[in-house]
Order: structure tokens, then sequence, then C-alpha cells
């Protein structure tokens, strides 16, 4: 254990967000999971909507820095493509 009083406070900040980075990206999965269930089911309307959803997550996720900003543009990439193959 720390026994610099500075020390102390980064700790406690790491821990905080840490648990923020942990929920971003839990729900982050989510999203992308919910588009995914969508492109499964074949629903064009609603895997739209939640493509709509999974970009604007991890746009949000890439300028928080929670992730990098390489793989948020990877990942929407990837979901386009499964996107436009269920419209084709």
């Amino acid at each position: 254990m720390a026994n610099i009083k500075s020390a102390k406070k980064r700790i406690r900040v790491i821990e905080t967000k840490t648990l923020r980075n942990k929920i971003v990206k839990s729900a982050l999965k989510t999203t992308i999971k919910k588009f995914e269930t969508a492109i499964a089911e074949g629903n064009a309307e609603t895997s739209k909507a939640a493509y709509t959803n999974a970009t604007k997550a991890l746009d949000m996720a890439a300028s928080k820095g929670i992730i990098h900003k390489n793989k948020a543009a990877r990942t929407k990439s990837r979901l386009a493509s499964k996107l436009n193959a269920l419209n084709a």
C-alpha cells in the first residue's frame, strides 16, 4: 500500500476510472451483440437502427480513449460490411 498522500489519491482515481471504463466497454459489447442478433434474424430495419447505435457507441468510446480509434474504425467497417451483405 502506498504511503504518500498523492499516491493514495492516484490509486482512488484509477479505481474510479477503471470502473467507468468497464461500464462503457460492457455497454459497447451489448450494443454490438444487439446488432449481430438483428443481422442473424435478417431484419433490415432493426439491424440498421442497431448499426447506428453501435457506431455511435464505438465513436464515443474512442473519443473518451476507452478503445483505440483504429479499433473503433475497424469494428465499424466490419459491422458495415455485415449490414451491406444483408441488404445485398
